[in-house]
């Protein structure tokens, strides 16, 4: 049976939670990870994008409006299983971007510590089952797989990204699309979408121990809406014609229904990004190929949504829906990159892939969102994924199925993905390891528990006066209070310091450095000392994280490719010069 969750435990813990509740048995809990979703993708967050399954989440459950990750996916993914700072659990950087004078460095391994304790780790350790299916991206080394790192069961892509209709890589960063079973390389079935796979090896593991009785922690880590954009052909028609106003008008429409909302506040500005093209300027073809590629964007969120709702209707037809604690979230803001922008990609794409219009989305094709689309997908939002402006760093989090919260809730406070495990951990009535497991140590969780904000119990979990700093390949951040300090590399930023005040100004459009210096020169003290207590290192001079994924693509994509197909070349080239000698001696016989 279920362990209760007790009353003295979870006043020790400071949860606060009332005597009926408390003794209900521990949670099953459902993490639901998007990839590459913006701030305003969801229905509930002012999309038009269907997405009613997470909508009915929210209806239940609490939105927050103020959540930030990192602007990448692997050091969220790490700060989510954690509770510690990227820096702290071993990704620092991703190993895709990361210079060379930084990797393996403390803090640089670009894979998840095997010291740091994982949530996965201390749920098993205390009466629950453990699954995860899909992307992991936190090291595919035998000690680094999840089935190493607390889950029991696992089904995992390994790498950043992979297609999603046939088991192939997606960029020549990798040579092979990496998808692991448990210890072993995992090969796909023929017919095959990720999103739908993904819920399939889910459900497949939650009922193979359901007769137990033991609650369940399922990871789904979608692929959706990470480049190639894919959807089948259903959910893309659903959109036709929905974005032949361009990006600039959703940009504004998204805005006006993220103030309707309660979002963000009503007289906030917001600015248009210089990334972002004239629509107007754009020939009917480009325009016609930009809208299709929308289309296919919405098509991904929305099969995602249905397949979200296919595991939803299981857990209800099997009884254990009631006892769920829900928790869906992207890893980051949405895409900007053009992989066709740079030659050697686009050399490789033009070889692996079509982008016929007609067919855009279906198996073979490649799609991409592109920095205009993605302005809008962050709106009314400042950046997008790769760079620390809100638009990278600020998406949505739903959190539903606590018992006595209250439904429909919004919370504009401060919250960041390392309070995640301390939330889930108190949910499940464990408490925390402060640094010491198991006979190891590892670094204590920084996140804070959001009970409070979910049972309405307080306004905010982080004290105004506390600073949480924020560093990715150059790009950082630093938030204290209302106030967030400011700096961003080129493209995007001038690599200088800005300062907003979040709670007036999300869309970063006001520089407050002038007008505030006390407070701008208090920050920045307060992100040296982050740094220094995080071990962020200095970005090598002129680095850019475009061009340290091609020479990565070089290593680790080209060059292993070329050694897997040597011998083949080299067969056919012994092959083809005994045949020209053979032909050569022929003649010369007659």
């Amino acid at each position: 049976m279920r362990k209760p969750i007790l009353l003295l435990l979870l006043a020790l813990l400071g949860g606060g939670l009332q005597p009926a509740q408390a003794a209900t048995a521990q949670p099953n809990i459902v993490l639901l990870l998007a990839d590459d979703w913006g701030f305003t993708d969801v229905g509930a967050y002012g999309s038009e994008i269907a997405t009613p399954n997470i909508d009915a989440l929210a209806a239940r459950g609490l939105r927050f409006a103020n959540f930030h990750v990192a602007a990448s996916c692997s050091p969220t993914r790490a700060m989510l299983l954690s509770g510690v700072d990227n820096h702290l659990n071993g990704v620092g950087n991703m190993p895709e971007t990361m210079p060379p004078e930084h990797a393996g460095k403390p803090g640089y391994a670009g894979t998840l510590d095997t010291e740091v304790v994982t949530l996965a780790e201390m749920l098993k350790d205390n009466g629950y089952h453990t699954y995860i299916s899909g992307k992991w991206h936190l090291g595919k080394s035998a000690a680094k797989l999840p089935n190493q790192r607390g889950f029991e069961r696992s089904f995992i892509q390994a790498d950043s990204g992979s297609d999603n209709w046939q088991q192939r890589p997606y960029m020549l960063l990798y040579d092979q699309a990496y998808w692991f079973e448990g210890d072993r390389a995992a090969t796909l079935p023929e017919d095959f979408y990720s999103s739908q796979l993904i819920v399939d090896k889910a459900i497949d593991y939650i009922d193979s121990n359901r007769a137990d009785g033991q609650p369940f922690f399922a990871y789904l880590g979608f692929q959706a809406n990470h480049i190639p954009l894919q959807a089948p052909q259903a959910n893309i028609d659903k959109y036709r014609g929905a974005y032949a106003g361009g990006w600039q008008a959703l940009r504004q429409a998204r805005r006006a229904r993220a103030v309707e909302l309660g979002l963000v506040p009503a007289g906030s500005a917001m600015l248009e990004m210089a990334s972002t093209q004239d629509w107007a300027a754009l020939s009917p073809e480009q325009r016609a190929r930009a809208e299709r590629s929308m289309e296919v964007y919405a098509g991904m969120a929305d099969a995602m949504d249905e397949q979200i709702g296919r595991l939803i209707a299981h857990l209800k037809a099997t009884g254990e829906y009631a006892n769920t604690v829900f928790v869906f979230m992207s890893d980051n803001g949405p895409e900007p990159s053009d992989p066709f922008a740079i030659w050697t990609a686009k050399l490789w794409l033009a070889a692996n892939y079509s982008t016929e219009l007609s067919h855009l989305g279906a198996k073979g094709t490649y799609a991409v969102l592109g920095p205009s689309w993605a302005s809008a997908a962050a709106a009314p939002l400042s950046g997008y994924k790769f760079f620390a402006g809100e638009g990278g760093l600020r998406v949505p989090l739903i959190i539903a199925g606590v018992p006595g919260m209250p439904a429909n809730g919004l919370t504009r406070a401060f919250t960041h993905v390392t309070d995640l495990m301390p939330t889930l951990l108190e949910l499940a009535g464990i408490a925390p390891h402060n640094g010491q497991y198991r006979g190891r140590t590892a670094p204590a969780m920084t996140g804070r528990s959001l009970l409070p904000l979910l049972m309405g119990q307080a306004a905010q979990v982080h004290p105004a006066e506390q600073a949480i700093g924020y560093e990715l390949s150059g790009n950082a951040a630093l938030f204290k209070g209302p106030y967030k300090l400011l700096k961003n590399l080129s493209p995007i930023g001038d690599e200088q310091w800005h300062l907003y005040n979040l709670e007036r100004d999300p869309g970063e459009t006001t520089d407050l450095r002038g007008a505030m210096p006390e407070l701008f020169a208090q920050l920045q003290g307060d992100y040296a000392a982050y740094a220094k207590a995080n071990g962020v290192l200095v970005m090598p001079k002129g680095y850019d994280h475009l061009v340290q994924a091609q020479w990565f693509s070089l290593e680790h994509g080209v060059l292993p490719s070329l050694k897997r197909w040597l011998p083949y070349l080299l067969g056919l080239s012994a092959l083809f010069g005994a045949g020209l000698y053979w032909r050569r001696s022929t003649r010369s016989k007659t």
